[in-house]
């Protein structure tokens, strides 16, 4: 398994580039930053407002935050299975050592690939995709994964449910997680 050292040099862009040290975020910059993570489309008069700074202060606050890399960019939350991607799972995967990288751009060409991290513990890969239904799923696993090389095992979690849990959507109650269900993948390992 790699050790991760490209940190922070990999842009949503695909390619590498030098990403300036981080600074030190002030009030206004977690202010604003917890703005947009509830609501990537606030407006920069709205986001100026709630934070009490001029509309040109906001505007440059967010820009230096984007050149920083520290807003790596804007998105909608999706509900998957309305979208016609009911069948969720995360699949845990081992992989020869230092093949991260390699390992990493054939996941991210993956249909359905939603998140991708490179973990310590028991498996060096965590997985999240989303796909049509179980058959695509399980073509997904059978066929476009464990025909990577580099992939030595993985296990399947199926999604029965989830929270999304971005800011302001968790009042304080009880937070209910995903609950995997274990598949045998033909990898020997349950």
């Amino acid at each position: 398994m790699a050790d991760g050292t490209d940190r922070g040099a990999h842009r949503s862009g695909g390619g590498t580039e030098h990403v300036p040290p981080p600074r030190p975020l002030d009030a206004i910059d977690r202010d604003i930053l917890r703005i947009l993570r509830r609501d990537g489309r606030a407006s920069i008069r709205s986001v100026a407002d709630r934070v009490h700074v001029s509309r040109a202060n906001a505007y440059a606050r967010i820009n230096r935050l984007i050149e920083d890399g520290v807003i790596r960019g804007f998105s909608a939350r999706v509900d998957h299975e309305r979208a016609g991607q009911g069948a969720s799972a995360y699949i845990t995967l081992k992989i020869v050592q230092n093949s991260w990288r390699t390992v990493r751009e054939q996941l991210q060409e993956l249909p359905g690939a939603a998140h991708i991290a490179l973990v310590s513990g028991d498996f060096d890969v965590l997985l999240l995709v989303h796909a049509p239904d179980n058959r695509s799923l399980r073509e997904l696993v059978l066929t476009r994964l464990q025909a990577i090389p580099e992939v030595l095992s993985t296990r399947t979690l199926l999604v029965f449910e989830e929270t999304d849990l971005a800011p302001g959507t968790a009042p304080g109650g009880p937070v209910h997680l995903p609950l995997p269900l274990p598949l045998q993948d033909g990898s020997g390992t349950p």
